[in-house]
């Protein structure tokens, strides 16, 4: 690592130490507020505002100033959060994990399956939570620049679903291994929400979207399910994971025609947890081209 990465490696431990040193609930609370009275005059947030005006023009300035704050409410806790993910289970009250949909999971049957979620409220839960549950599921992951960083991230994945399990970095050879690993019968996980150039063109929220289709192809592949899953946040450091049916695979056909359609059968299930809590959902991604968002944020 050079001087840069050593001081952003020391930064990221130093902040994640301070939160394990508090109380889930403060670690959250804290996260929140540094990230929600920062966040919003940061240039990223004018990335936000645009894909706000662009994807839900019915907003006004305020109602999308709102949501933004929302959304660095949300990423704050999320990182804050995330130190206490391993000690945290099922409870009735306070901090801690609840599920709905738990019958998806139990009516499971051997064989590779496939979840799918989104950068949408605490989306680091979802592993521990469906490991508390039993149900084990490698990620696909979009690995940091900092590699010191990136080891720590994933040794607090790993230390949240307490299991040493395989963990596949997104590219080329991290799709091989994906790969591999649903058809030794392996569970997989996907966040699918953020631009792939070289994935296909599927709609989100009328926007043309680059997006990532191998959720389709495997599923497609493998004919195994493929179960949309958000986390929502119900309070400080509780966290509810909503496991959904698993949604219906195209009859075979053309392939590249039905992973076209399954793709877009997933961003319409994104887009509808999005409407029902745009705060939740991480704007601050470049989702759609630059150029069909013009800089007053209309469509072109």
């Amino acid at each position: 690592m050079n001087f840069q990465q050593k001081l952003e490696n020391f930064g990221a431990r130093l902040a994640l130490a301070l939160f394990a040193a508090l109380s889930p609930a403060a670690a959250s609370a804290l996260g929140g507020a540094i990230t929600r009275t920062i966040g919003p005059f940061l240039p990223v947030s004018r990335v936000a505002d645009r894909n706000l005006q662009a994807a839900m023009p019915e907003l006004d300035s305020s109602a999308r100033s709102t949501i933004i704050r929302a959304v660095w409410d949300n990423l704050g806790r999320t990182i804050g959060e995330l130190p206490h993910l391993a000690r945290l289970d099922f409870t009735d009250s306070g901090p801690g994990f609840e599920l709905i949909g738990g019958e998806h999971l139990t009516a499971l049957a051997e064989g590779p399956a496939i979840f799918f979620s989104a950068h949408f409220g605490n989306w680091e839960a979802f592993p521990p939570i469906a490991a508390r549950a039993g149900i084990l599921a490698s990620s696909v992951y979009r690995a940091a620049a900092n590699p010191g960083v990136d080891a720590l991230i994933l040794s607090l994945r790993r230390a949240g679903v307490r299991a040493d399990i395989p963990m596949f970095p997104k590219g080329a050879s991290g799709a091989r291994a994906a790969y591999a690993h649903l058809a030794r019968g392996g569970r997989l996980g996907m966040v699918v929400d953020q631009k792939l150039n070289d994935g296909i063109e599927a709609r989100l929220f009328g926007l043309p979207a680059m997006t990532a289709s191998a959720a389709a192809a495997f599923a497609l592949k493998f004919r195994c399910p493929l179960i949309p899953g958000r986390v929502d946040r119900i309070g400080p450091a509780r966290l509810r994971l909503t496991i959904e049916p698993p949604l219906d695979l195209p009859s075979p056909g053309e392939r590249q025609a039905d992973i076209a359609a399954l793709t877009q059968t997933i961003n319409d299930r994104l887009e509808a947890w999005i409407r029902q809590s745009p705060g939740a959902w991480l704007w601050l991604h470049r989702r759609w081209p630059r150029d069909i968002i013009t800089p007053t944020g209309a469509k072109s």
